[in-house]
């Protein structure tokens, strides 16, 4: 474990605090981050693990953290940082995470909450039913490890293939759903045998299938683009790639700790392991870590289209009717080529986004045809029984962050300090009282993901509103929740 951060904070403004350049960091540090919650980091560990991504090789302008910024490995969560590809810029699984394009995805409806209310509960049930949850869990799709090779190269369009929902669905998920260069063969046969079984489920951990309301709209004229409006039903789907990306993290995190000897990379935490992004090694964790993100987004696509369907058959509605439409799907945990303007000229760099989300603007060629004239949608979803929001991405994004946001709410009590705070029980009653249906595996994982083990969603918003990295279009809470 890091120690803890004895440097000083620089305040820039309300919403930006520096880390300044100490011996070793190739760039100083920048968090995004109120008084309120800077109170906390002062006593975290996490500015330590700001400071020291600032060492890693081919490293730009600033090692950045998000206000729903934790402790992660390597990286803290809700670390943003950017290599110089050409110039030794490395790839480091740290700074994607485990659960590789962990990621969330937001339906809208033509349903309001009388559509809803009276069959939420008969809903949630049958929810659980038709998507497999908790640790472990098998789903129901079984195919031959050579299909799971075809999922990792082709991610939502294997799914859209096989009649798990509509070809337009791609059209509003990040990559269209499947990264280009994922190479199946640079994936271990553990990490495929993981991955076999768990393609269509949820999983566990802070993982969710929520039915919200739509409570406030900030702005009507992208709201209206969104097809988002006051008192709909909304659905938000957060899940990863499951043990198959735990598992290429693993394995690529022993080839890595090779590399940076290989390569005579000098670190402050081992934690840190990379390769350069050209290098053999490097190379090859973008291709399997690409193949991890499209089997993310195919898990997403499968739970849809289950989702789509439980809807229709309990609610006794049709497909037009219910409207369930994707807004879009967005990635947390990945790392991706992009270009970018560096001190004024284009440079090809390595973005590791770690519990964080892409934040293109207005007629970025990357955001979808029918979004160009608003930004890219940005889902930020919430804790149970907490607000969850839809942003877009900004300009101003792209100049300083590398069209990059906050990912969520960030946690502020570990999962052991919350077991033995809070009880699955009591938690579920006192939701219940606010009309919130929840349905869990068991009241391990409603204790360990309770809202107050989290930071306030609001104030993490409102710090990327007001820095401008983000702009908020709508808030919504929910009625609903299945939990792993």
């Amino acid at each position: 474990m890091a120690e803890e951060w004895k440097g000083v904070f620089e305040k820039i403004d309300d919403y930006r605090w520096l880390l300044p350049k100490k011996e070793g960091m190739r760039v100083p540090g920048l968090i995004y981050t109120n008084e309120k919650m800077l109170q906390h980091l002062r006593m975290d560990r996490t500015p330590v693990q700001v400071a020291n991504v600032a060492y890693l090789p081919g490293i730009v302008d600033k090692s950045m953290a998000m206000p729903d910024i934790h402790w992660g490995y390597g990286f803290p969560i809700g670390g943003v940082a950017g290599m110089d590809v050409a110039s030794g810029g490395v790839i480091s699984p740290g700074g994607v995470g485990y659960d590789i394009n962990c990621g969330v995805r937001l339906l809208r409806t033509n349903l309001k909450e009388k559509d809803v209310r009276p069959k939420l509960h008969d809903l949630i049930s049958a929810l659980f039913v038709a998507i497999p949850s908790g640790v472990g869990s098998k789903g129901r799709i079984k195919i031959s490890t050579q299909e799971v090779m075809e999922v990792l190269e082709k991610g939502s369009q294997w799914a859209i293939k096989k009649g798990y929902g509509l070809a337009e669905d791609a059209l509003h998920t990040e990559e269209k759903g499947s990264m280009e260069g994922a190479d199946a063969t640079k994936v271990g046969q553990r990490a495929l045998e993981r991955g076999r079984p768990q393609l269509g489920t949820l999983g566990a951990g802070n993982h969710f299938l929520e039915i919200q309301i739509v409570e406030e709209i900030y702005d009507e004229e992208i709201a209206r683009v969104f097809d988002i409006f006051p008192g709909q039903i909304t659905v938000m789907i957060h899940t990863g790639s499951r043990g198959l990306g735990y598992q290429i993290c693993d394995d690529y995190l022993r080839v890595m700790g090779n590399a940076v000897r290989k390569y005579n990379i000098s670190l402050p935490d081992r934690q840190l392991a990379c390769a350069p992004v050209k290098s053999e090694e490097g190379q090859n964790y973008l291709k399997a870590m690409k193949c991890a993100a499209n089997y993310a987004w195919a898990n997403r696509q499968c739970i849809m289209h289950w989702t789509r369907e439980t809807f229709e058959r309990v609610l006794k509605v049709g497909p037009k009717d219910l409207g369930m439409v994707l807004i879009y799907d967005v990635a947390h945990n990945i790392a991706k080529i992009e270009d970018h303007l560096v001190e004024g000229k284009k440079r090809t760099l390595c973005i590791h986004r770690k519990g964080a989300t892409r934040a293109f603007p207005v007629g970025h060629p990357d955001v979808p045809e029918d979004y160009k004239g608003v930004g890219q949608p940005v889902i930020i979803p919430g804790t149970m029984g907490s607000a969850s929001y839809v942003l877009v991405g900004t300009e101003r994004a792209m100049q300083e962050t590398w069209g990059s946001t906050c990912h969520g709410a960030g946690r502020v009590m570990s999962r052991t300090k919350a077991l033995h705070m809070i009880r699955g029980e009591q938690l579920q009653r006192e939701l219940g009282e606010k009309g919130i249906v929840i349905r869990a595996k068991g009241y391990k994982t409603l204790a360990e993901e309770a809202p107050s083990a989290y930071k306030d969603v609001n104030e993490v918003v409102d710090v990327c509103h007001n820095a401008g990295i983000s702009k908020k279009v709508a808030r919504m809470r929910p009625i609903g929740v299945m939990k792993g």
